[in-house]
């Protein structure tokens, strides 16, 4: 590496499989003069395997404005900085955006250094389509479906993260807000626990219903027609929702209840749905 004083190094590390790293991204976590990484940590694993010495400094979410002023003057100094994240490309859902945005500014260079990226491999492994997409990262805590919302006539693909203690209610929040669509779900991607879903909304709850989600997630979800998708899916979809409420323990009732309210409907507007006239019985487990 032609050591340029001054210069912040953006290098993407693996996502889970520590092969899976750049030789350009090794060479220069080797030659820089320090490493900003967000977990001290977790990035010594990576160091340690390959023999890197190249100090460390942590740069995360809760120390970034006292470290950012910090890093600019080694930058002044003249120093080569390389940042990591934790896995992937440093400024994707963590503060390496500021950092990154503060550099330039103040006029020093900004280097790329491609490595692995937990968006770009699970659009490519989902099946559906990758000519277009958008990435919505996590969806906030509070106004979900609100963010949601902002999907309803989205075209595109759209990649999301999510943490295993709120997949399933995300998954809930996308059945009630855009309807039924194709998912697919991604675990633990390049781990030894890799696992890709694909299915419908309401087969990735009854799936991970029946295996409590463990691990990282990365979520790519069908994009609509172009028009609001109905509330309300076909009445196959609908039953498949009210077994899967039995399943988990709900009475007939209860989960008459619930997916009358999910979808804007009454509980007789529900059920006139689901009757067949020519057999007079209703979803299966009746």
């Amino acid at each position: 590496m032609e050591k340029s004083g001054g210069t912040l190094y953006l290098c993407g590390t693996p996502i889970g499989n520590l092969e899976d790293v750049t030789l350009r991204v090794l060479r220069v976590l080797g030659e820089a003069d320090l490493i900003a990484a967000e977990d001290t940590r977790h990035t010594r694993k990576l160091l340690s395997r390959y023999g890197i010495k190249t100090p460390l400094t942590s740069f995360h979410a809760h120390n970034r404005v006292r470290k950012t002023p910090e890093l600019l003057e080694r930058l002044r100094e003249g120093a080569s900085v390389a940042l990591v994240s934790d896995a992937g490309m440093p400024g994707i859902s963590d503060p390496g955006a500021e950092l990154v945005a503060a550099v330039a500014r103040a006029g020093f260079n900004v280097v790329p250094v491609p490595g692995p990226s937990a968006v770009l491999t699970a659009l490519v492994v989902s099946g559906l389509r990758t000519d277009r997409f958008v990435f919505e990262g996590f969806l906030p805590r509070r106004g979900r479906k609100r963010a949601l919302e902002g999907l309803r006539g989205e075209r595109r693909t759209a990649v999301l993260f999510e943490a295993p203690t709120r997949l399933q209610a995300t998954l809930e929040d996308i059945l009630e807000v855009l309807g039924n669509r194709m998912v697919v779900v991604a675990r633990e991607l390049t781990k030894q626990h890799e696992e890709v879903f694909r299915g419908t909304v309401i087969e990735a709850r009854a799936h991970f219903t029946a295996r409590p989600p463990r691990g990282e997630f990365t979520l790519v979800l069908e994009g609509g027609a172009g028009e609001p998708v109905s509330l309300a899916p076909e009445p196959a979809a609908l039953a498949a929702q009210l077994v899967e409420l039995q399943a988990a323990g709900s009475t007939r009732g209860n989960a008459l209840r619930e997916v009358a309210r999910r979808h804007g409907m009454s509980r007789r507007q529900l059920y006139g749905l689901l009757v067949d006239p020519q057999r007079g019985k209703d979803w299966p487990g009746k």
